[in-house]
């Protein structure tokens, strides 16, 4: 069984809880495409058997994220989840957050938090947090491609849309947007709603599915991937799906790859005028 179901992750819900409930389901070893901290929730892509041979392919995804940042706020996790180090500072006005957001998009060096799961001398950043452990993380470059202001929530919250690439941390922009505004800023809230293909439309929560309604909700996994399709003749399936190359008039890059019957097998390769299996994904 291989294909993704996407999971709209509740809050208080660990991604790992949400993998382990479809692992159970469908008797087959899973992995989720890219992990959501427990206070947030929406779009959790996890993949079913041999389709989390992609995480590569979905890791530098874009992704959209309805986050809410909550300012005159700081706290050590960099949201609400944290210990709380400062209240009571500025709340700006909207017109000037307003006019700030474009000069935090493109490609920027982001400061992860000191609560990631970013290693540390071979420890999590975390682990040594949790430990009261003093340092600092080295900035990363990440693709924030938007923020949208999008409503003032309450006295000192408002909501935002953000479209960023993969390994962009919100908990940073809320810092980073707080400093540019001569004050400080902590997310409160954070839904995903797209990681790469997968929307939140298409979206379902681990306590709907059952045994009986479970594949339903499988995508196949060929239907998520943007690449065009090569059928091989018997005698090249034969050579191909045996590790070996064949000659080819394709253009270099991927292609999906199909049996003879036309079912699905996985990913080729075209580069130099040969085409060669890369990865088995039926």
């Amino acid at each position: 069984m291989t294909g993704f179901i996407i999971v709209n992750k509740e809050v208080g819900t660990s991604s790992a809880r949400e993998v382990s409930i479809i692992k159970r389901l469908t008797n087959t070893p899973c992995g989720h495409m890219g992990t959501l901290d427990p206070m947030a929730s929406g779009v959790l892509p996890i993949a079913i058997g041999n389709a989390a041979r992609l995480f590569d392919y979905f890791l530098n995804k874009r992704k959209t994220y309805i986050a809410e940042f909550k300012f005159g706020a700081d706290s050590d996790t960099l949201d609400t989840t944290g210990y709380i180090t400062a209240t009571g500072g500025r709340v700006p006005q909207e017109s000037e957050i307003v006019q700030i957001l474009p000069s935090l998009c493109g490609e920027v060096m982001q400061i992860p938090p000191n609560y990631s799961a970013k290693n540390v001398g071979g420890k999590r950043g975390y682990q040594l947090a949790r430990l009261g452990v003093q340092f600092e993380l080295p900035p990363k470059k990440v693709n924030i491609y938007s923020i949208k202001f999008l409503e003032k929530k309450s006295t000192d919250s408002f909501t935002f849309e953000i479209e960023c690439g993969g390994g962009t941390y919100i908990r940073s922009i809320a810092r980073d947007l707080g400093k540019s505004l001569n004050t400080c800023a902590i997310m409160s809230a954070l839904v995903r709603t797209r990681s790469g293909c997968f929307d939140i439309k298409d979206a379902v929560k681990t306590d709907g599915l059952t045994p009986t309604n479970f594949e339903n909700f499988i995508i196949a996994t060929d239907s998520v991937l943007p690449f065009d399709s090569v059928y091989p003749t018997e005698y090249e399936a034969k050579k191909l799906f045996n590790g070996l190359s064949v000659p080819c008039a394709l253009s270099d890059g991927l292609y999906k790859i199909y049996f003879t019957d036309g079912s699905f097998y996985g990913l080729a390769e075209a580069k130099a005028n040969n085409l060669k299996v890369r990865t088995k994904l039926c």
